[in-house]
C-alpha cells in the first residue's frame, strides 16, 4: 500500500479576492479559478488577514487549504515587462532572466543625469520587477520624481501620475464623482486614479503621499495592501470594488525634514505597505559633477560657485546650531545654472531662484542675510574678478574660509 504524502502542495497557492460577497481563489497566473473546495472560513478568514491559501494533505490523504503568508503567493509570480530593454519573462521559473536584468541588464538604463548609486538603482528596478510598491524619500529637489520617471522608461510600462499633497478632494482624486444630468439623470464618473489601477502593469506615482490628507491613505489601504489590491467605490459593505490589475506598481514620494511644516505624519499602516529607496542628498562634489554634465557650456568656476553654496546650505540646515532651517536643492541648484546658460549673472540667478526660499524675519540676522551674503562671496565682476576678496577661486582645496563665517 503506497504511503500517503503529507504536507503542503508546492505549486497551488492562491490569493483571495472578494467579489460582491463571495470569495474567490486567484492563481500565481492571475486566473479566477473559483473556490476549489475551500471552506468560506478559511477563504474569508485569509482575506481579511491578508494571507493566501496553500493546498495541504491531511494525514487521511485529504486535501484542505491552510493560510500562508503572501510572500508564498508572491513568489510564485512573476510580473509582466516589456520587450525592449525591459523584463517580459513568460517563463515563471526563469529565475536567471530576472538576476540578470536587475544586475547587468538594468545598469545602461540609468540615465547619467540620475545622481542615484548603483545599488539604490537595482534595488528600484528589483521592487518594481517584483511588483512591489516604492516609498521615495528624501528633501524636496533631490530627484525622487527623476528617479520615478527613470524606472519607467527603463521598463518601458504606461505610466500615471497623481499630486496627492495638491488635492483638496481626496475621494473625487481617487475614486470619482456623482453627478446629476436633465437627460441622463444621477451617473457616477469614474476617476483617472481609477482608470490607472485597471491598466496592466502600469507605473502609478503618488507624488507627495507624505502631503496627503489621511482620507486618500484610508482610500489607498486596500488598494497597497498585497492581500487585497482592490479599490472599493463605497464605503459601504458590499458595494462595487475594482481589481488592481496584473503587474501595476504603484510609487510614492515623501518629503522629510523640518522645513515641510505641512507634512503629516504618515499612518504605519500606509507605510508597511511599501519597500522604502531614501534619495542622497549631494555632496558639493556629486553636485557639480551633475551640473557639469547639464551645462557643460558655463564657466565651471561658477557651477562650483553654485555646488558650494548649496552644499554649505545642507550643512547649516542639517546641523543642530546650523544657521539655515531650510536648504537649497538640487533641483534649486539645476535652476541656476540653467539662468547662469541663459546669460544671467550669479547674482541674479541667487535672487531669483534661491532667496525666496529663506526667511527674511529677523533683518540682517535674518536667513536671507546670511545667503546673501554667501552667495557674494561668489560673485565676479566683468573682468572675473571677485568682487570680495575673501574667496580664492584658484584653491582646488575645500577651505572653510572660503565660506562666510557668521
Amino acid at each position: 500500500m503506497n504511503e500517503i504524502k503529507k504536507g503542503y502542495v508546492p505549486n497551488e497557492v492562491y490569493k483571495v479576492e472578494k467579489f460582491g460577497n463571495t470569495f474567490k481563489l486567484i492563481d500565481t497566473s492571475g486566473v479566477k479559478v473559483g473556490t476549489l473546495g475551500a471552506t468560506t472560513g478559511v477563504r474569508k478568514g485569509a482575506y481579511n488577514d491578508g494571507k493566501a491559501i496553500q493546498a495541504y494533505i491531511n494525514k487521511n490523504g485529504k486535501k484542505m487549504y491552510k493560510k500562508v503568508d503572501m510572500d508564498v503567493y508572491n513568489a510564485l509570480v512573476i510580473p509582466m515587462n516589456t520587450d525592449n530593454g525591459g523584463v517580459q519573462f513568460e517563463d515563471k521559473n526563469d529565475h536567471t532572466a530576472i538576476k540578470d536584468f536587475i544586475h547587468k541588464g538594468s545598469v545602461g538604463l540609468k540615465p547619467t543625469e540620475l545622481v542615484m548609486t548603483p545599488l539604490k538603482w537595482k534595488y528600484l528596478i528589483r521592487s518594481a520587477v517584483r511588483a512591489k510598491n516604492i516609498m521615495m524619500t528624501g528633501p524636496a529637489g533631490c530627484g525622487k520624481t527623476m528617479a520615478a520617471k527613470a524606472l519607467v522608461k527603463a521598463l518601458d510600462r504606461p505610466d500615471f501620475y497623481f499630486n496627492l499633497g495638491a488635492t483638496q478632494d481626496p475621494r473625487a482624486t481617487l475614486i470619482g464623482n456623482t453627478h446629476f444630468d436633465k437627460g441622463k439623470g444621477t451617473f457616477f464618473s469614474e476617476s483617472a486614479f481609477v482608470t490607472a489601477i485597471k491598466t496592466p502593469n502600469a507605473v502609478i506615482l503618488l507624488d507627495e503621499l507624505s502631503r496627503a490628507h489621511p482620507d486618500a491613505w484610508n482610500i489607498l489601504m486596500t488598494v497597497l495592501d498585497g492581500g487585497q489590491r482592490y479599490l472599493r467605490l463605497d464605503e459601504a459593505e458590499g458595494s462595487p470594488i475594482v481589481n488592481v490589475a496584473e503587474g501595476v506598481t504603484f510609487i510614492a514620494t515623501a518629503n522629510i525634514g523640518n522645513e515641510y511644516t505641512s507634512t503629516r505624519v504618515m499612518d504605519r499602516a500606509i507605510l508597511d505597505r511599501f519597500v522604502t529607496i531614501e534619495m542622497d542628498v549631494l555632496d558639493d562634489v556629486q553636485e557639480l559633477g551633475l551640473l557639469k554634465f547639464m551645462f557643460p557650456e558655463v564657466d565651471e568656476i561658477d557651477l562650483k560657485a553654485i555646488a558650494e553654496i548649496a552644499h554649505h546650505s545642507r550643512t547649516q540646515s542639517m546641523s543642530e546650531n546650523g544657521k539655515l532651517t531650510s536648504m537649497i536643492s538640487t533641483r534649486a541648484s539645476v535652476e541656476m545654472a540653467g539662468l547662469l546658460y541663459d546669460g544671467f549673472e550669479l547674482g541674479e540667478a541667487a535672487e531669483i531662484s534661491i532667496y525666496p526660499f529663506f526667511s527674511q524675519d529677523g533683518g540682517v540676522d535674518s536667513e536671507r542675510t546670511y545667503i546673501k551674503q554667501l552667495v557674494q562671496k561668489y560673485q565676479r565682476d566683468e573682468n572675473g574678478e571677485p568682487l570680495f576678496n575673501d574667496v580664492d577661486e584658484n584653491s582646488d582645496e575645500e577651505n572653510e574660509d572660503n565660506i562666510p563665517q557668521f
